[in-house]
């Protein structure tokens, strides 16, 4: 998929410590790991997926306040938003390619705009959600072992049509890709590898009722610390996880900080990256390192600008205590 004009060119290339020998994690896993449950193993997720590119020139998405809209007519604001709305820097193609497995999506029709079409939102418009879809489906037909999980869990600006519009999009991008509801437990790498499947999708709206392949949302719980202090965040996901459900969900650990109103008034140039990411990822890094995936483990970890530490080879890398476990268990 080509950026909208203006984006690609003026992209950073550089994907700081992800490469692309995460490009096929999945099917390079020990045998071992391939009957486990996808909700027991551990997988890098990033937080807003979509927004390594936003739109300054469209209209303020309906997400957003009236006051933020009205403010929003002076463009200067708009640069601003976008500082604070950006939450990654990798397209879906990086991200897949440095081993991302999760993807947080919200999404919006553009007020005013004939038709249906559906685009990603955060603050401000990102690209057309199908045009996403078919990037992401051209890397899972290069990788055919590899496994995702979409996760629509915000809608704007959508009537039952835009939905209908939406999810026909997304069978038609993946076809026989889809792997219908089941129950979690049966849900293994060697399972999806036997159905040729490759991508679970959840949708937070009653109509998941109707389609077979669009998984509930409640299977996929995402609790959220909404905080800037990385103290009170790392105790909310200690917490959290002591919570999880021992069985019948996946669950994602959202390893982000959130700012506050006061927080974008206080470095409103900075951004989001500058203001709180920076300076806590080693901290949150390390909290990752510290956790074991499995029953009552850790599974998806979610995380914003995933490029700038080694967030993904490190949550891949949990999945090794698993066989540790298993060696345990067989010698003793």
């Amino acid at each position: 998929m080509r950026l909208p004009a203006g984006r690609e060119g003026g992209r950073r290339r550089a994907v700081g410590a992800m490469t692309e020998s995460n490009a096929d994690w999945m099917g390079s896993l020990p045998a071992a790991l391939r009957s486990y449950p996808l909700s027991n193993l551990a997988i890098p997720g990033s937080h807003d997926s979509f927004s390594y590119w936003v739109d300054e020139k469209s209209p303020v998405g309906p997400d957003q306040a009236t006051a933020i809209k009205r403010l929003a007519r002076i463009s200067l604001v708009k640069k601003i938003m976008k500082k604070w709305s950006v939450t990654q820097n990798l397209t879906f193609k990086e991200q897949l390619e440095g081993g991302i497995r999760y993807f947080d999506l919200r999404v919006s029709s553009k007020p005013g705009e004939m038709g249906q079409e559906i685009y990603f939102i955060h603050g401000l418009f990102g690209i057309k959600v199908c045009d996403g879809l078919k990037e992401i489906n051209t890397f899972l037909e290069q990788h055919p072992k590899e496994v995702i999980f979409l996760d629509f869990n915000h809608f704007y600006a959508m009537d039952e049509s835009h939905h209908f519009y939406l999810i026909n999009r997304i069978r038609s991008a993946f076809g026989s890709k889809l792997c219908s509801v089941q129950c979690v437990e049966y849900v293994t790498l060697q399972y999806m590898w036997e159905k040729k499947q490759q991508v679970l999708i959840f949708y937070h709206y009653p109509l998941y009722e109707e389609y077979p392949f669009l998984w509930p949302g409640n299977k996929m719980p995402a609790p959220w610390a909404n905080t800037t202090n990385v103290h009170k965040l790392l105790q909310f996901l200690e917490t959290t996880l002591e919570e999880r459900s021992r069985y019948g969900t996946f669950h994602v650990s959202q390893a982000i900080l959130t700012p506050r109103v006061k927080t974008i008034a206080r470095h409103l140039v900075r951004g989001l990256k500058n203001t709180l990411v920076h300076r806590n990822l080693p901290m949150i890094l390390n909290w990752v390192k510290a956790q074991k995936p499995g029953v009552m483990g850790v599974n998806i970890i979610t995380s914003d600008f995933v490029e700038l530490v080694d967030f993904a080879a490190t949550v891949i890398a949990l999945n090794d205590l698993l066989l540790e476990e298993d060696d345990s268990a067989t010698t003793s």
